[in-house]
């Protein structure tokens, strides 16, 4: 039996400033229980799957996620969400990213659902070798690398999608509230991204390109833009980026993707 954490989820993802020590220890230990039952999910989808973990389990943003090696030199990811969120965009985005047949990505094998408490998603996966790069690490990447970065970036714009990553009000609204007026946020072109084009996605010393849940049409240039952001903390390879998306980030779509990128890390 899963234990269910008696917590509201609005509580989980992190201890609001200004709590007082009871309700502190409170949510720490209800945020203990819910990464002990995520533990638990990832255990139980591995057996309906007749897997066997093999790697140490690790825990995605706010906790939502789970994921483990397993025998076969497979990838195992468990989800769990509110069930008003079943079915938005971003919940088949590993599945149906599997059209990318010619990338170096994870490919959704099998897929398992199930419902106790909150609904749940396991994908059963290939596994891509290497590790999650730094942009620290990214100093010692081979040129092959940045080849293939591009190259792939070029091969998902030019995928056609009705999956969207971002839609004109979006942009419009991070875009006006940072900069008021001074911006025209209309979008003109538009093309496929990945969405979270940033290093703990990026696999080295061979490239490989993980979570593709929010994969769909943006800005041109958003992908370029989001990466150029996440390696600002080290002025070599921000340049590096600037180099290899040269020609994307100077144009005018990609002046306003990083004024958008810039807004939505701003929040």
């Amino acid at each position: 039996m899963l234990i269910v954490p008696d917590v509201s989820t609005d509580l989980l993802g992190g201890i609001p400033s200004g709590t007082n020590g009871v309700v502190h220890e409170q949510l720490v230990q209800a945020g203990i229980r819910f990464r002990q039952w995520m533990h638990e999910n990832l255990a139980h989808a591995a057996g309906h799957f007749g897997r066997t973990v093999i790697g140490p389990p690790r825990l995605g943003w706010m906790d939502r996620s789970i994921g483990a090696a397993v025998d076969g030199a497979l990838w195992l990811r468990v989800v769990s969400e509110e069930r008003q969120w079943v079915g938005d965009t971003f919940w088949s985005g590993n599945l149906t990213a599997n059209v990318f047949a010619e990338l170096r990505k994870p490919y959704v094998l099998d897929v398992y659902e199930w419902e106790e408490w909150r609904h749940q998603r396991a994908e059963l996966m290939t596994l891509i070798p290497g590790s999650p790069c730094s942009p620290t690490e990214a100093l010692r990447l081979p040129d092959e690398w940045w080849t293939d970065l591009r190259k792939t970036t070029d091969v998902v714009a030019a995928m056609p999608t009705d999956r969207v990553n971002t839609d004109q009000g979006e942009v419009t609204g991070r875009i006006q509230h940072h900069y008021g007026n001074s911006v025209d946020p209309i979008v003109r072109r538009w093309e496929t991204v990945h969405g979270k084009l940033h290093w703990a996605n990026l696999m080295g010393p061979e490239f490989g390109l993980l979570d593709w849940e929010q994969w769909g049409r943006a800005p041109a240039g958003t992908d370029a833009a989001t990466l150029l952001s996440d390696s600002l903390v080290v002025p070599e390879v921000a340049e590096r980026v600037r180099d290899v998306f040269a020609d994307v980030l100077d144009s005018d779509a990609g002046q306003l993707a990083q004024l958008y990128v810039a807004a939505r890390v701003r929040r």
